[in-house]
């Protein structure tokens, strides 16, 4: 897998984990630990793409 292959991976599960951020908040009942942990993830991948980005 290229560099710029791997980025648009991590890109695309950063957009699938917002999309789960967005879904369980509009829950009647959201699960404010699920959603502190998909935000955890969401951090994580945002900090590896910016790592290995445009710089490297």
């Amino acid at each position: 897998m290229s560099l710029q292959d791997r980025i648009e991976s991590l890109k695309a599960k950063h957009a699938s984990l917002e999309s789960a951020i967005a879904v369980e908040t509009q829950r009647p009942s959201p699960d404010n630990a699920h959603i502190a942990d998909l935000k955890r993830q969401k951090l994580r991948i945002k900090d590896e793409i910016i790592r290995i980005g445009p710089t490297h």
